[in-house]
Protein backbone atom coordinates (compact mmCIF):
# COMPACT_ATOMS: atom_id res chain seq x y z
CA UNK A 1 0.00 0.00 0.00
CA UNK A 2 1.35 3.42 -1.01
CA UNK A 3 0.36 6.56 0.90
CA UNK A 4 1.59 9.08 -1.69
CA UNK A 5 4.04 9.29 -4.59
CA UNK A 6 5.89 11.79 -6.75
CA UNK A 7 7.25 11.42 -10.28
CA UNK A 8 10.87 12.61 -10.38
CA UNK A 9 12.25 12.28 -13.90
CA UNK A 10 12.29 8.61 -14.85
CA UNK A 11 11.80 7.41 -11.27
CA UNK A 12 8.83 7.35 -8.90
CA UNK A 13 9.39 8.19 -5.23
CA UNK A 14 6.68 6.71 -2.99
CA UNK A 15 5.94 6.20 0.70
CA UNK A 16 5.39 2.54 1.59
CA UNK A 17 2.83 2.05 4.36
CA UNK A 18 4.01 -1.52 4.88
CA UNK A 19 7.64 -0.56 5.51
CA UNK A 20 7.01 2.99 6.82
CA UNK A 21 9.66 4.54 4.60
CA UNK A 22 10.26 6.32 1.29
CA UNK A 23 11.32 4.15 -1.67
CA UNK A 24 11.96 4.56 -5.40
CA UNK A 25 11.30 2.48 -8.53
CA UNK A 26 11.67 3.16 -12.28
CA UNK A 27 8.58 4.89 -13.67
CA UNK A 28 8.16 2.29 -16.43
CA UNK A 29 7.39 -0.34 -13.74
CA UNK A 30 4.23 1.52 -12.73
CA UNK A 31 0.80 0.58 -14.13
CA UNK A 32 -0.22 4.19 -14.76
CA UNK A 33 -3.81 3.54 -16.01
CA UNK A 34 -4.58 1.52 -12.85
CA UNK A 35 -2.89 4.17 -10.73
CA UNK A 36 -4.96 6.97 -12.29
CA UNK A 37 -8.16 4.96 -11.77
CA UNK A 38 -7.29 4.42 -8.11
CA UNK A 39 -6.49 8.13 -7.75
CA UNK A 40 -9.90 9.09 -9.15
CA UNK A 41 -11.60 6.72 -6.72
CA UNK A 42 -9.63 8.27 -3.84
CA UNK A 43 -10.59 11.79 -4.94
CA UNK A 44 -14.28 10.84 -4.93
CA UNK A 45 -13.90 9.41 -1.42
CA UNK A 46 -12.03 12.52 -0.24
CA UNK A 47 -14.75 14.76 -1.72
CA UNK A 48 -17.44 12.84 0.17
CA UNK A 49 -15.47 13.10 3.41
CA UNK A 50 -14.86 16.80 2.82
CA UNK A 51 -18.59 17.39 2.28
CA UNK A 52 -19.37 15.53 5.52
CA UNK A 53 -16.75 17.54 7.40
CA UNK A 54 -18.11 20.78 5.93
CA UNK A 55 -21.62 19.97 7.07
CA UNK A 56 -20.39 19.18 10.58
CA UNK A 57 -18.28 22.34 10.64
CA UNK A 58 -21.21 24.57 9.69
CA UNK A 59 -23.14 23.08 12.61
CA UNK A 60 -20.50 24.11 15.11
CA UNK A 61 -20.97 27.36 17.03
CA UNK A 62 -17.43 27.58 18.41
CA UNK A 63 -15.23 30.30 16.98
CA UNK A 64 -12.11 28.11 17.16
CA UNK A 65 -11.99 25.19 14.75
CA UNK A 66 -12.33 21.84 16.52
CA UNK A 67 -11.03 19.24 14.07
CA UNK A 68 -12.91 15.95 13.94
CA UNK A 69 -11.04 13.47 16.13
CA UNK A 70 -11.88 10.52 13.89
CA UNK A 71 -8.92 11.03 11.54
CA UNK A 72 -7.67 7.64 10.33
CA UNK A 73 -3.86 7.82 10.07
CA UNK A 74 -3.33 4.13 9.20
CA UNK A 75 -5.69 1.20 8.59
CA UNK A 76 -7.71 0.92 11.82
CA UNK A 77 -5.58 3.54 13.65
CA UNK A 78 -7.15 6.91 14.54
CA UNK A 79 -5.67 10.16 15.76
CA UNK A 80 -6.51 10.76 19.44
CA UNK A 81 -8.73 13.69 20.39
CA UNK A 82 -7.30 17.04 21.47
CA UNK A 83 -4.47 19.29 20.38
CA UNK A 84 -0.78 18.42 20.59
CA UNK A 85 1.81 16.24 18.86
CA UNK A 86 1.25 12.51 18.40
CA UNK A 87 3.62 9.77 17.21
CA UNK A 88 2.65 6.84 15.00
CA UNK A 89 4.94 3.91 15.86
CA UNK A 90 3.89 1.12 13.49
CA UNK A 91 0.25 0.59 14.46
CA UNK A 92 0.59 2.29 17.86
CA UNK A 93 -0.43 5.93 18.25
CA UNK A 94 0.48 7.94 21.36
CA UNK A 95 0.84 11.57 22.48
CA UNK A 96 4.22 13.16 23.10
CA UNK A 97 4.63 15.13 26.33
CA UNK A 98 6.00 18.64 26.38
CA UNK A 99 9.54 18.69 27.73
CA UNK A 100 10.83 20.40 30.84
CA UNK A 101 13.72 22.68 30.00
CA UNK A 102 16.66 24.57 31.43
CA UNK A 103 17.60 28.00 30.04
CA UNK A 104 20.99 29.66 30.46
CA UNK A 105 21.67 33.25 29.43
CA UNK A 106 25.13 33.28 27.87
CA UNK A 107 25.89 36.91 28.74
CA UNK A 108 25.05 36.78 32.44
CA UNK A 109 25.65 33.04 32.99
CA UNK A 110 22.51 33.01 35.16
CA UNK A 111 20.57 29.74 35.00
CA UNK A 112 16.92 29.23 35.81
CA UNK A 113 14.68 26.21 35.47
CA UNK A 114 11.32 26.93 33.84
CA UNK A 115 8.45 25.03 32.33
CA UNK A 116 7.65 25.73 28.69
CA UNK A 117 6.69 27.94 26.92
CA UNK A 118 10.05 29.72 26.78
CA UNK A 119 9.82 33.46 26.03
CA UNK A 120 12.46 34.39 23.46
CA UNK A 121 14.23 37.74 23.90
CA UNK A 122 17.03 39.29 21.79
CA UNK A 123 19.96 37.70 23.66
CA UNK A 124 21.58 34.32 23.34
CA UNK A 125 20.04 31.50 25.35
CA UNK A 126 21.26 27.94 25.58
CA UNK A 127 18.28 25.58 25.76
CA UNK A 128 18.67 22.17 27.38
CA UNK A 129 16.17 19.43 28.15
CA UNK A 130 16.40 18.20 31.73
CA UNK A 131 17.98 14.78 32.09
CA UNK A 132 20.02 12.67 29.69
CA UNK A 133 17.11 10.56 28.39
CA UNK A 134 13.55 11.28 27.30
CA UNK A 135 10.82 9.26 29.02
CA UNK A 136 9.16 8.42 25.68
CA UNK A 137 11.23 5.71 23.93
CA UNK A 138 10.98 3.71 20.70
CA UNK A 139 13.15 1.46 18.56
CA UNK A 140 11.42 2.64 15.38
CA UNK A 141 13.60 5.22 13.66
CA UNK A 142 10.96 5.83 10.98
CA UNK A 143 8.02 7.04 13.07
CA UNK A 144 5.51 9.54 11.74
CA UNK A 145 4.30 12.55 13.70
CA UNK A 146 0.94 14.32 13.68
CA UNK A 147 0.08 17.71 15.12
CA UNK A 148 -3.43 19.02 15.79
CA UNK A 149 -3.78 22.75 16.47
CA UNK A 150 -6.84 24.21 18.15
CA UNK A 151 -6.89 27.28 15.88
CA UNK A 152 -6.19 25.38 12.62
CA UNK A 153 -2.90 27.22 12.12
CA UNK A 154 -0.05 25.82 10.02
CA UNK A 155 2.63 24.87 12.58
CA UNK A 156 6.30 25.82 12.24
CA UNK A 157 7.95 22.63 13.56
CA UNK A 158 11.55 21.39 13.34
CA UNK A 159 13.13 18.10 14.40
CA UNK A 160 16.35 18.45 16.38
CA UNK A 161 18.85 15.85 17.55
CA UNK A 162 19.85 16.74 21.11
CA UNK A 163 23.43 16.51 22.35
CA UNK A 164 23.88 14.96 25.81
CA UNK A 165 26.03 17.32 27.86
CA UNK A 166 26.45 17.80 31.61
CA UNK A 167 23.56 15.50 32.52
CA UNK A 168 21.10 17.27 30.19
CA UNK A 169 20.24 17.24 26.47
CA UNK A 170 21.40 20.42 24.77
CA UNK A 171 19.46 21.92 21.86
CA UNK A 172 22.11 24.59 21.17
CA UNK A 173 21.72 28.35 21.30
CA UNK A 174 18.27 29.81 20.73
CA UNK A 175 19.54 32.49 18.36
CA UNK A 176 20.62 29.73 15.94
CA UNK A 177 17.70 27.39 16.50
CA UNK A 178 15.60 28.41 13.49
CA UNK A 179 18.42 29.95 11.44
CA UNK A 180 20.49 28.56 8.60
CA UNK A 181 23.48 27.61 10.76
CA UNK A 182 21.31 25.51 13.09
CA UNK A 183 19.39 23.98 10.19
CA UNK A 184 22.58 22.78 8.50
CA UNK A 185 24.09 21.33 11.65
CA UNK A 186 21.44 20.06 14.07
CA UNK A 187 18.01 19.88 12.47
CA UNK A 188 16.82 16.82 10.56
CA UNK A 189 14.65 17.00 7.42
CA UNK A 190 10.91 16.34 7.63
CA UNK A 191 8.14 16.68 5.08
CA UNK A 192 4.83 18.21 6.18
CA UNK A 193 1.46 17.14 4.77
CA UNK A 194 -1.94 18.61 5.59
CA UNK A 195 -4.25 15.72 6.50
CA UNK A 196 -7.32 17.87 7.19
CA UNK A 197 -7.61 21.49 8.26
CA UNK A 198 -5.82 21.85 11.58
CA UNK A 199 -4.01 18.48 11.38
CA UNK A 200 -0.50 18.17 9.92
CA UNK A 201 1.50 15.01 9.32
CA UNK A 202 5.31 15.00 9.42
CA UNK A 203 7.27 12.22 7.72
CA UNK A 204 11.00 11.65 8.05
CA UNK A 205 13.28 11.82 5.03
CA UNK A 206 15.74 9.47 6.70
CA UNK A 207 15.73 6.81 9.40
CA UNK A 208 16.72 8.16 12.79
CA UNK A 209 19.72 6.49 14.44
CA UNK A 210 19.62 5.81 18.20
CA UNK A 211 19.78 9.04 20.16
CA UNK A 212 17.80 11.80 21.84
CA UNK A 213 15.48 14.02 19.81
CA UNK A 214 13.05 16.91 20.17
CA UNK A 215 10.28 18.40 18.06
CA UNK A 216 10.15 22.16 18.54
CA UNK A 217 7.52 24.70 17.49
CA UNK A 218 8.09 28.42 17.53
CA UNK A 219 5.01 30.59 18.12
CA UNK A 220 5.29 34.13 16.83
CA UNK A 221 3.09 36.92 18.14
CA UNK A 222 3.59 39.95 20.36
CA UNK A 223 6.25 37.71 21.93
CA UNK A 224 7.90 34.56 20.61
CA UNK A 225 7.56 31.30 22.53
CA UNK A 226 9.20 27.95 21.96
CA UNK A 227 7.39 24.67 22.71
CA UNK A 228 9.35 21.40 22.86
CA UNK A 229 8.27 17.71 22.78
CA UNK A 230 11.02 15.12 23.40
CA UNK A 231 11.53 11.42 22.63
CA UNK A 232 14.39 8.94 22.32
CA UNK A 233 15.30 6.24 19.81
CA UNK A 234 16.91 3.05 21.19
CA UNK A 235 18.73 0.38 19.22
CA UNK A 236 16.50 -2.49 18.21
CA UNK A 237 17.10 -5.76 20.12
CA UNK A 238 19.80 -7.80 18.42
CA UNK A 239 21.12 -4.90 16.35
CA UNK A 240 24.75 -3.87 16.42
Amino acid sequence: MVREYRLEGERVRFYSVERSQWEEIPSDMVDWPATEQAELARQHTDAALAAKAGAEESARKAVVVDVDASVEVAPGVFLPDGEGIFALDGTKMFALSQAETDVKLSKSQVAKQILIPIPIIPSRHTISLLGERAKTRSTNGQMEFYMRTKNARTPDVVLIRARVHGGNRRLENIDHLFGEEMARRDTLPMERWEVVKGVSRFTLSQKLPPGEYALAEIMRGSEEDLYVWDFGIDAAPGSK
